[in-house]
């Protein structure tokens, strides 16, 4: 199945954010802020586990239905909804995990097969998987319900890696930080783009979530000890910044393309 470009797309009609180093760090943060934001919000704001699923839930089919009425990349309704699924993502493992006691290890292949037939059904019907052509609805949805896979797949790799087979926060973040170093190589000696960006991006899930641990845990249970508010806040701080400067200059970008050329 051939699936034509509309003649009407263009590269700053892409509903995603060029891949460079500010992307990277963005979705590294994301993903710590959905491992520490969650474990705030239902323990130590109060909110409990089924209220926090609740309202990010809400939150983020508010923020996805924004996301995908725009027109073209607008980083600040991007970035949010990544935050948000990043935060869904964890707590769909956490209540399969936590709340109906399914092992890390079949969560982790359930959510690794299903990542697959997502992958499998978009190149079919597609054609392509790249992140540089997401410009119709349908492969936008597609795109979205691999990204919140990805999430909960990290989610479930990360605490199998770091809790079921005890590397412990330490040693997780850095087994995946390493293995994104790889990835990074690989692709720099001529490695398939797609293929390495989408393993990249998985791989920054555990990562972010061994690092959110590792800084948000006590020191006896083999953290920092540096607490859930506060590394949350400092990462969320840090992505508000990048994100604004990316909007700042997606919006001086779009004024650029708007103006008429002086013929005089």
């Amino acid at each position: 199945m051939k699936t034509l470009t509309p003649p009407f797309a263009s590269s700053w009609l892409n509903k995603v954010p060029e891949v460079t180093l500010s992307f990277w760090v963005i979705k590294i943060m994301s993903t710590t802020v959905g491992e520490t934001g969650a474990d705030f919000l239902a323990v130590n704001a109060g909110f409990g586990q089924g209220l926090t699923r609740a309202v990010m839930g809400a939150l983020l089919a508010i923020a996805l239905l924004m996301q995908l009425r725009t027109r073209r990349y607008t980083p600040w309704t991007y970035w949010l909804t990544v935050v948000l699924v990043s935060v869904v993502g964890t707590q769909i493992t956490d209540l399969l995990t936590d709340g109906l006691g399914v092992s890390l290890y079949i969560s982790t292949a359930a959510f690794a097969v299903a990542l697959a037939a997502i992958f499998a059904i978009w190149y079919w019907v597609e054609r392509s998987l790249s992140i540089h052509a997401i410009f119709t609805r349908r492969r936008e949805l597609f795109y979205w319900g691999a990204i919140l896979c990805t999430f909960a797949l990290g989610t479930a790799a990360g605490d199998l890696a770091t809790e079921a087979i005890g590397l412990g926060f330490r040693w997780g973040a850095l087994s995946f930080g390493a293995l994104i170093a790889i990835t990074y190589a690989v692709w720099r000696i001529g490695g398939n783009a797609v293929l390495t960006f989408w393993i990249g991006y998985i791989l920054t899930r555990p990562f972010g979530a061994a690092l959110g641990d590792l800084l948000t845990q006590a020191n006896a249970y083999g953290g920092l000890g540096m607490g859930a508010m506060w590394t949350s806040a400092l990462f969320l701080a840090v992505i508000v910044l990048l994100v604004a400067f990316a909007q700042f200059n997606n919006g001086s970008r779009s004024n650029a393309n708007r103006r008429i050329p002086d013929t005089h």
